[in-house]
């Protein structure tokens, strides 16, 4: 029991009677909200204004989740319903008012996300009528004009899998879009069965017209015009697959014969660029030593030194000269390699010495130990006055915080 001469203790927000009784002040009068039997009557206002700390605390963390992050509206209006209720019976001495506003700001706040939220899932709807209308569309067109019949086929395929991809719309309209794009397909394939039918007066047009392209191929088999010819036949090969398919015994004659005249020009071809190559060389060779003395700045010690290394050496690489193809991919691909390399060690090195990104790092990690060494003394408070609840709450603050500490500091290390 306390001593009768203990005396009362007042606050702007509430009061200790003599008897230990703690009061809030609330517009509408006093309520008592605990008896303090132990220590002095300020002990008592202070230990019931953290209670009031608390759920300030509290608000302010889903304020800012509602602001900063895409927290669901019924989640929100959930722990907004569990604070409110909570403020309400609260053993707290504080301005508990000013709390119940900051929740009906919220509410407020809520039910525009949720609008939001309710406009975004209209103009999903919205966006995914207009992708099945591109569809629909797209597929009669194909069923209409397209004749290439393997594409076309293969295009109708991957629309009716962007179909089933896309949102469902109301049900009358995808059934009416649903029917157009059957049709549609339907419609191909009979005009494709159609084709198909007539498909020997395309093939005989097809033997006459590759006929006279192996009789343009032969007659240029033997031109030393290498680059005019070699364009020549790229044009020849064009036509050729542009003429259709002849009967599969014309077809493969004429293919051979086709093949044999091509195979004869890129072959005296490939026999004057061999020579021409052997003189190209002892370009490659001067490479070779270049791409040498070019390796032995890597691993990069000193950033700087390495790119004015590198500069000259580009400077002799290009003076070097032309190499042969069969060798030019390998050796710029080596020199694009250690130029590569020589550029991540600059981002790397400008990253490391970036003051500002350091900066930040290091304010991140001092916020984060001033934070749990806060959190460790209200663990201590909570343990020493055997409030469960309190100290399942900093224990599960402390856990996340020491888990953000160690990724700012690990991100803070690199720096060094």
């Amino acid at each position: 029991m306390r001593e009768a001469s203990v005396s009362s203790a007042t606050d702007p927000w509430g009061r200790v009677d003599e008897e230990g009784t703690v009061y809030v002040k609330t517009s509408d009068g006093e309520r008592a909200v605990g008896s303090w039997q132990a220590g002095a009557p300020e002990e008592a206002l202070a230990y019931f204004k953290r209670k009031y700390d608390a759920l300030a605390t509290e608000i302010g963390l889903l304020e800012q989740r509602v602001r900063t992050t895409d927290l669901q509206p019924s989640q929100a209006q959930q722990s907004i319903q569990r604070l409110r209720e909570a403020v309400t019976d609260a053993h707290a001495v504080g301005d508990l008012e000013a709390l119940v506003r900051r929740l009906d700001g919220l509410t407020e706040t809520v039910g525009k996300r949720r609008e939001e939220v309710k406009a975004q899932r209209e103009h999903a709807r919205h966006e995914a009528r207009e992708i099945k209308e591109r569809i629909v569309g797209e597929a009669e067109r194909i069923a209409a004009e397209e004749t290439h019949w393997k594409n076309g086929g293969e295009r109708l395929r991957q629309l009716v899998e962007e179909w089933k991809a896309a949102e469902r719309i109301d049900r009358p309209t995808e059934t009416a879009l649903w029917k157009r794009l059957s049709a549609a397909r339907n419609a191909f394939t009979k005009r494709r069965k159609v084709y198909f039918a007539t498909l020997d007066e395309q093939r005989e047009d097809a033997r006459r017209e590759k006929e006279r392209l192996v009789a343009e191929a032969e007659a240029m088999s033997d031109s030393t015009d290498w680059s005019e010819t070699a364009a020549a036949y790229r044009d020849l090969m064009r036509r050729w697959k542009s003429a259709g398919r002849a009967a599969r015994d014309a077809e493969e004659e004429l293919w051979s014969r086709f093949k044999g005249a091509q195979d004869t020009f890129f072959s005296a071809r490939s026999a004057a660029f061999a020579e021409r190559d052997a003189e190209l060389r002892v370009h490659a060779e001067e490479k070779e030593k270049i791409l040498a003395d070019a390796e032995r700045l890597l691993p990069v010690r000193d950033v700087r030194q390495a790119r004015q290394a590198l500069r000259a050496i580009q400077e002799r690489w290009e003076a070097a000269g032309m190499v042969p193809r069969d060798q030019r991919d390998r050796l710029e691909g080596r020199l694009r390699k250690i130029e590569e390399t020589i550029r991540g060690a600059e981002e790397q090195e400008w990253r490391r010495t970036n003051p500002e990104a350091r900066a930040r790092a290091e304010a991140t990690v001092a916020q984060l130990r001033n934070s749990i060494e806060q959190l460790e003394k209200r663990l201590a408070k909570a343990q020493s006055a055997g409030r469960d609840k309190d100290i399942k709450d900093a224990e599960e603050a402390l856990t996340a915080r020491r888990a953000w500490l160690e990724e700012a500091e690990r991100t803070l290390a690199e720096f060094s």
